[in-house]
């Protein structure tokens, strides 16, 4: 169906209520070249010039309700189609037009309550499938539209619509702030505050457009200043700058990306692993392809001592880009560490710290070898055994400089008890006997059966 008769029906041609058809061919003829390009108004005018000439011209109510069913200005337009059958009882066009019209002004007070119940996409499709079909050059259906694609994040769609408003009506304010949210979710910001500066020329006291402008300014501000204190190594403002902008809009994804990214980078430099990984998840979770944050999201795993998230992160990103020596090195640093921390901690074992000097970890040595000698706990000889066992590993590794420096850089060490049967104080199943004998002995007689200690 045409969006306005470009003829009338045969009916409307066959005589005028002034006896002059030729008057009434050049009226609608005039009114259908102005409706062609949107001139609406005038459209109008000339038909209620008509109508006020001769109240009986049928076909211009009926042009008339078209104009302004099309337009949804539904209640002007029913009282035109009502004349209209009045002078042309039973009438099936304008009984169906008339119905459509009902249909159209239903539909559209439907998408206006979807919208407010948050039901986007049925709400377009109420606008798509009924209003704008029946009613085409309805300007509040397709503001209404606009505001549902901003709302489901379609962006590239409400700067398609918002466009062809303002090809209509370059001043439309609602077309222009909205058009100017969709560049802002878009970060295209520059475009968006265009936007927003040309509706306020307009009306500098527009609420929706000033919050708009204002609200971009300061986020754009809060962002310059985390930047530029990264710039000057002063992390901790750089922190609360970044929290600050993130909080200014949450839904702003394509910003906050960058944002969250940049919050895990400094928390990564101070050291705050755990709060470091949530940022660079955050930044994950809106773009998964983000080789940064990935990247980030390892070295701050590190910190925490998550060894094989670690791993996990850096491989991935490596196979994203493996031509980064950067990221491969992290990845082998994470690797180590999650090969070092499968082996038995000896500092641990012994409780001394990596920085103690060779008699502390003698005298370690000393204390807990008494204190777990088999001799002296006969009651749990099998744990005392055990526990021996390591406490005496511990020492063969750490009491030894060369053995010390390759455990600490994480070398492989044979013979260490690292192995499971390299090393054993009993001597028994064959294996080498080591006879340790303390400086006077055990009181009580301890030293017997192969325990003694001489160092």
């Amino acid at each position: 169906m045409p969006a306005f008769p470009v003829s009338l029906p045969l009916e409307f041609t066959l005589g005028c209520a002034d006896g002059k058809p030729g008057n009434a061919a050049e009226l609608f003829e005039s009114v259908s070249q102005n409706i062609k390009v949107k001139r609406y108004s005038e459209a109008l005018n000339d038909l209620n010039a008509a109508i006020e000439t001769d109240p009986a011209l049928s076909e211009a109510y009926f042009h008339r309700a078209s104009i302004l069913r099309q337009l949804c200005r539904y209640e002007e337009s029913e009282k035109s189609y009502k004349k209209f059958l009045e002078l042309k009882p039973g009438n099936s066009i304008g009984e169906k037009e008339l119905s459509q019209l009902r249909q159209a002004q239903s539909a559209l007070e439907t998408a206006f309550s979807l919208f407010d119940s948050r039901d986007h996409t049925k709400g377009l499709e109420y606008l798509d499938k009924v209003v704008l079909v029946f009613s085409p050059a309805c300007s509040k259906a397709k503001i209404l539209k606009a505001k549902l694609l901003l709302a489901a994040k379609y962006y590239s769609s409400v700067i398609s619509e918002t466009g062809f408003i303002l090809k209509e009506d370059e001043n439309n304010l609602e077309a222009l702030l909205l058009r100017g949210q969709a560049y802002y979710y878009l970060a295209d910001h520059d475009v968006a505050q265009r936007h927003y500066q040309k509706g306020l020329r307009l009306d500098p006291e527009h609420s929706e457009l000033k919050k708009a402008y204002f609200g971009l300014k300061n986020l754009l501000k809060k962002t310059k200043s985390a930047e530029d204190n990264v710039n000057k190594g002063k992390l901790r403002l750089a922190v609360e700058d970044y929290k600050g902008a993130l909080a200014l809009d949450p839904d702003h994804l394509a910003h906050n990306v960058h944002l969250h990214l940049g919050l895990c980078k400094v928390l990564v430099k101070l050291g705050r692993g755990k709060d470091a990984s949530i940022s660079c998840s955050e930044a994950l979770n809106i773009d998964g392809e983000l080789l940064e944050a990935l990247v980030q999201r390892g070295e701050a795993k590190l910190l925490t001592e998550d060894w094989e998230g670690a791993v996990d992160d850096l491989k991935s990103a490596a196979q994203k880009s493996p031509q980064d020596m950067n990221i491969r090195e992290a990845l082998m640093r994470a690797e180590k560490a999650l090969k070092m921390s499968k082996r038995k901690d000896w500092y641990k074992i012994l409780g001394v710290s990596k920085t103690s000097s060779v008699a502390e970890i003698k005298r370690a040595y000393k204390k807990l070898a008494l204190q777990w000698h088999p001799d002296k706990n006969v009651d749990n000889r099998e744990e005392a055994e055990a526990q021996f066992r390591e406490i005496a590993a511990a020492y063969e590794v750490l009491g030894d400089d060369e053995k010390r420096a390759k455990y600490d850089r994480g070398e492989d060490i044979e013979d260490m008890g690292m192995g499971g049967g390299g090393f054993n104080p009993f001597g028994g199943g064959g294996g080498q006997q080591f006879t340790f004998t303390f400086d006077g002995g055990f009181p009580g007689g301890f030293g017997g059966g192969g325990f003694g200690f001489n160092f």
